[in-house]
């Protein structure tokens, strides 16, 4: 049935509008009809017979049914499913095996107006008599007025009505102007009964013009229409992929129902679809599959260079494809993948869907385990619901799991949530998955002892696996933590004149928790990992001590966290410290240290007694080498002290003269420094040569020792 527009089906809308052009309705729309119906077939009904909606946010979709003969398919589709459907639409069709392979066709996004603008009677833009007229220009016409005129259509004029008596402007009439054998005739359009075209392809182009603008009176949905071949009564299904709102998982979890824990999960799913979903299988799909939407609806044109005609010489543009190295095995016209490539339908015949099957059946041997059957579905996991209704545009929570797993009561306490601050653990719960069901992520609405006692989430949790969830805080218990760090040296060793150093940096924290209860508690410490270090198995104090203390290994180690279990006695206070250390290594250049660095690493303990020997000695030559060093020195500024003194005595000696008596004086001044330079230069070289000698014993020690 064809979508109303104004009121009115899409045949009667055409009818109405021929009767006043003066043409037979039934006759283009009915031959179009008829037309359709021999080279495609009678219409048939592939009902919706499975849906799996997947936690990507789309669903797929199949109908099936039984269709005998040739025969047309109509789906229905939202304007933006179109392309997720042209990307994914599965037609599994036996009469294909024939050579008779489905066709599909689909009015394309511009199919509206680029149909309507090329035909010989445009009805675009919603037009009226007058416009119509005036676009038909030269057009045969024969109209009833109320005699019958016969001519040509010269255009539309617009004359104004005689002044009525309310002495209101008058309206601007229109004219048909239209060319007869007899000469020009003007006619008022509200005078004519009927319009006729005598070309019969103007009536056939307006036929065509109505029912497409029937079809369109739906905006938001296109059909794909399914055009399958001949053959005998047979099975046949289309399947396809499409945007759906994602399905949501919630659970109930009493830890407290008498016989152990009790778990029950529902599915949320939503049906925004325009079709009633009637006895379907519904399969809930957890996973996460790439998924994406490729503009497949729209034409596509790519844009082309214009070029010159190709006259006085000009050459035609031309391009060349990628070449490979030839081979014989490339091609091979009888090879599988040529054969499959040529028929498409029966390859996709030879595909069968995976068995259903009841993997939760024996999983809860007390209870009844699932209300929804689950099996493996490729990489990912399915829950299928039989026989599910639910009404367009509405959504229920159907059944998916109930089972009793294993459940251990526990508070929690988050590290990292502790920054020298008093805090309460929190209430929490470790559940283990003993089944191989794969349970979706979702949250988890707690019940203790017959009442209400929190929420909390829980992950995407697989078979075997357990997983922590907390709902709440237990005020009854607090706890504070204290942090600490210190490094020591762990080793030394000497070679080629460098020591490297190899230390420990420690790091402590110590958990205090105190339970105020009459109950004793048992508690999860989440304890942060260091970046870089690694647990150790000494305390800091006892580091060097011969008799490292063994401290407990974590229960669980995550990405992220340390997970140490402890039970706290009731109205008891309970310490935990847990070590941490991150090996550093330092190089160090011996020659380059000053003597009191130097006798820090002979005097520091922890290096190894060897190596402090060594670097006493060390410390020896260094010494030794920095007396002779300050000797030189000393020697060196006493005599340039000395030839400082001899320019100045010089530059005085210029000024007196050497004749007077203070000249004499310099003179005799000038004789003495100059002896003192001397002397002081055969000591400056032997002070080198010492200091010199000193420094080559102390470098070429440090250069022998390998320890």
């Amino acid at each position: 049935m064809k979508t109303p527009v104004h009121g009115i089906t899409g045949k009667t809308a055409a009818g109405a509008l021929l009767a006043v052009l003066g043409l037979a309705a039934t006759t283009g729309l009915e031959a179009q009809a008829a037309g359709e119906a021999a080279r495609s077939g009678p219409a048939a009904d592939l009902p919706l017979r499975r849906i799996a909606l997947f936690s990507s946010g789309v669903a797929y979709y199949e109908h099936s049914g039984t269709v005998s003969g040739p025969s047309v398919v109509r789906l229905p589709f939202r304007t933006e499913a179109v392309n997720d459907a042209l990307k994914s639409l599965v037609i599994l069709d036996p009469a294909s095996a024939g050579g008779e392979a489905p066709r599909v066709s689909y009015p394309s996004e511009q199919t509206l107006a680029a149909t309507l603008g090329s035909l010989l009677i445009d009805l675009s833009g919603n037009p009226d008599l007058a416009s119509i007229l005036a676009s038909m220009r030269g057009a045969e016409i024969e109209i009833t007025a109320p005699s019958s005129i016969r001519g040509r259509i010269i255009g539309i004029e617009y004359k104004s009505a005689p002044v009525q008596e309310s002495r209101l402007p008058a309206a601007a009439e229109p004219w048909l102007i239209i060319f007869t054998a007899s000469g020009l005739r003007s006619v008022n359009l509200k005078d004519i009964a009927t319009v006729n075209f005598p070309d019969p392809r103007v009536g056939a182009d307006l036929n065509r013009a109505l029912d497409l603008l029937a079809a369109s009176g739906n905006s938001t949905s296109r059909e794909l229409t399914l055009n399958l071949g001949g053959g005998e009564s047979r099975s046949v299904s289309a399947s396809y992929v499409i945007s759906a709102p994602v399905w949501k998982v919630s659970y109930r979890l009493d830890l407290a129902s008498g016989d152990g824990a009790f778990l029950q999960g529902w599915a949320i799913v939503d049906n925004d679809s325009d079709s009633d979903w009637k006895n379907v299988e519904l399969s809930l799909v957890a996973g996460r599959p790439v998924s994406f939407i490729q503009n497949l609806y729209p034409p596509f044109y790519i844009s082309r260079p214009v070029l010159p005609l190709a006259i006085a010489g000009t050459a035609e543009a031309k391009t060349y494809d990628s070449g490979y190295a030839w081979d014989d095995t490339d091609f091979n016209p009888e090879s599988p993948s040529v054969m499959e490539e040529q028929s498409i339908a029966p390859a996709m015949r030879a595909r069968a869907a995976p068995p259903m099957n009841k993997a939760m059946a024996d999983t809860v041997a007390d209870y009844g385990a699932l209300a929804a059957e689950a099996q493996a579905a490729g990489d990912q996991f399915e829950f299928t619901i039989r026989d599910v209704t639910l009404d367009r545009r509405m959504s229920a929570m159907l059944p998916m799991v109930q089972a009793r797993p294993p459940v251990r009561k526990l508070l929690v306490l988050s590290g990292a949530d502790m920054a020298n601050k008093i805090v309460h653990p929190r209430l929490g719960a470790e559940i283990t998955n003993t089944t191989d069901i794969q349970f979706p992520a979702g949250p988890v609405t707690v019940y203790d002892g017959g009442t209400y006692a929190g929420d909390a989430l829980i992950e995407f949790l697989s078979g075997g696996e357990k997983r922590l969830l907390s709902y709440g805080e237990d005020l009854s218990v607090t706890a504070i933590s204290k942090t600490s760090v210190s490094r020591v040296i762990s080793a030394a060793a000497i070679s080629g004149g460098v020591m490297t150093v190899s230390r420990r940096e420690l790091h402590e924290r110590t958990y205090t928790v105190k339970n105020n209860t009459d109950q004793t508690r048992e508690l999860v410490i989440e304890h942060p990992i260091t970046a870089g270090a690694e647990l150790s198995r000494e305390k800091p104090e006892q580091a060097l001590s011969s008799k490292p203390v063994i401290l407990s290994e974590p229960e669980e180690k995550t990405q992220a966290v340390y997970r140490f279990i402890r039970s706290i006695g009731a109205g008891s206070e309970s310490v935990f410290s847990v070590h941490e250390e991150i090996p550093l290594s330092e190089r160090i250049t011996l020659s380059a240290l000053r003597t009191e660095n130097l006798l820090s690493y002979a005097s520091t303990r922890e290096i190894p007694e060897s190596v402090r020997r060594a670097l006493r000695e060390a410390v020896s030559l260094k010494q030794a080498a920095d007396a002779a060093k300050e000797e030189e020195t000393a020697i060196a500024d006493r005599r340039e002290r000395l030839i400082s003194e001899q320019a100045r005595i010089r530059a005085n000696l210029e000024a007196a003269g050497n004749t007077t008596p203070q000249g004499q004086e310099y003179l005799r001044r000038l004789s003495t420094a100059d002896a003192g330079i001397d002397s002081l230069l055969e000591q400056l070289e032997q002070a080198e040569k010492t200091s010199r000698t000193a420094r080559e014993a102390f470098e070429n020690y440090l250069a022998s020792l390998a320890l």
